[in-house]
């Protein structure tokens, strides 16, 4: 592995030229339309007289990751990707959002580029941006897809080993057809991770954390885009780190260094971009639950801002260790998810059925925290029956099992 980006994609995807005429020309052909296995093997056989082999297989290829990168992506027809590049870019959404602190800059490195998730945002932002990754067509990829989004006059690409750069040093970027030397006053990062961890270790990222952090001491402005998964332990006490979530899924951290962190801890929900810091306060009391139960965002949790969320809509906690709030009023908050509570009562899974049965409940929505069991085995066990739908809360309540019977606010 070379340069923090891995080359597992060129083992298992075609490496004919897309960027070459014909290879324009043959996704243009495609359509943009998602084709099911059956049609591309039967285009396969169409197109490869006209076509070499591989071209066409790469094209499918293509095609088939054009239309994942569509839930990314708003100009995704138009770009290209890799696999292992597409599933770990930054969304437009994401990567509009860790780009506004970059504001004013004037040259950021993008280091460990890929396909471009977050260039095009950063280009947007700073007055330029270095695009470096090892992979040479990884990158010739992502400059196609500054050009797609209309930022290429904005970003100069470097194929290098980004552990080999030299920050402290100046770069030439193009300015008004001549050539500046500038020097690098701004770093993001997105360290290569192995495909689908969500819990990093200190040594799972290529370059590894600890190098990504000692940049910092070459560029004080640095943004390390991380695993969700990221255990808080791994980052320097200094260090401000961010849990995003669109809507309910989490979707990344950020870690901002000291010359860019405004926090310790923070929580973030998109698309509208609330957001939630670590404040000083009293602990919050530990009672029986109350007739609305809030669930709080992923992103609120892996922050450790449930006790900052109930303080601040005056709820409190149900147990001293698990992260269900409860209140007695309907609270509307970004944070959290907030249910009417319809039953609250120890959890025994015989009753919990009858209450259910008595109830009409016959489809549920389990929701487990604090309590071991399979959901699957539980939701079959108990034997729905009727009209209504529910959230099943399993959890414990003062150290003991409990559960609770709950629908939305507006059932």
């Amino acid at each position: 592995m070379a340069g923090g980006r891995s080359r597992h994609d060129e083992a298992v995807e075609p490496a004919a030229d897309l960027l070459s005429p014909a290879g324009d020309e043959l996704l243009e052909l495609l359509g943009g339309e998602e084709i099911s296995p059956d049609r591309a093997l039967r285009l396969a056989e169409q197109l490869r007289g006209r076509y070499p082999a591989d071209l066409v297989a790469a094209a499918l290829t293509q095609q088939s990751l054009r239309v994942a990168g569509r839930a990314k992506f708003s100009r995704a027809d138009e770009m290209y990707f890799t696999r292992a590049g597409l599933e770990q870019a930054s969304s437009e959404l994401t990567s509009e959002h860790s780009a506004r602190r970059f504001a004013g800059r004037g040259l950021v490195a993008d280091l460990c580029c890929g396909i471009g998730g977050n260039l095009t945002a950063l280009a947007r932002v700073a007055g330029h941006v270095l695009a470096v990754d090892a992979d040479l067509r990884t990158l010739k990829l992502a400059m196609r897809n500054v050009v797609v989004n209309g930022a290429a006059g904005h970003v100069t690409p470097l194929c290098a080993d980004v552990r080999d750069l030299a920050l402290t040093g100046d770069f030439e970027i193009p300015v008004a057809g001549a050539g500046s030397w500038t020097r690098v006053e701004a770093v993001f990062i997105d360290p290569a991770r192995r495909s689908g961890e969500r819990r990093l270790r200190a040594g799972d990222s290529r370059p590894p954390l600890d190098w990504c952090f000692g940049l910092a001491d070459q560029v004080g402005a640095v943004c390390i885009k991380a695993a969700p998964g990221l255990p808080h332990e791994l980052v320097p006490a200094d260090w401000e780190v961010e849990f995003v979530a669109t809507g309910r899924n989490l979707k990344e951290a950020l870690l901002w260094s000291p010359a860019l962190a405004t926090s310790s801890r923070r929580a973030t929900i998109l698309p509208a971009g609330q957001t939630m810091t670590a404040e000083p306060g009293e602990a919050v009391r530990v009672g029986a639950p109350g007739e609305y139960l809030l669930d709080p965002s992923p992103a609120v949790t892996r922050a450790g801002l449930v006790e900052d969320l109930a303080r601040s809509v005056g709820a409190w906690k149900i147990d001293a260790m698990i992260a269900f709030l409860a209140s007695d009023a309907a609270i509307s908050t970004p944070f959290a998810r907030t249910l009417r509570v319809l039953e609250s009562m120890p959890w025994n899974e015989r009753q919990v059925a009858r209450r259910l049965r008595e109830l009409g409940i016959g489809t549920a929505d389990i929701r487990r925290r604090g309590l071991a069991g399979d959901v699957e085995r539980i939701h079959h066990r108990l034997g729905l029956q009727g009209d209504g739908s529910a959230t099943i809360v399993l959890t414990r309540r003062s150290g003991k099992p409990w559960s609770l019977i709950c629908v939305p606010v507006d059932s």
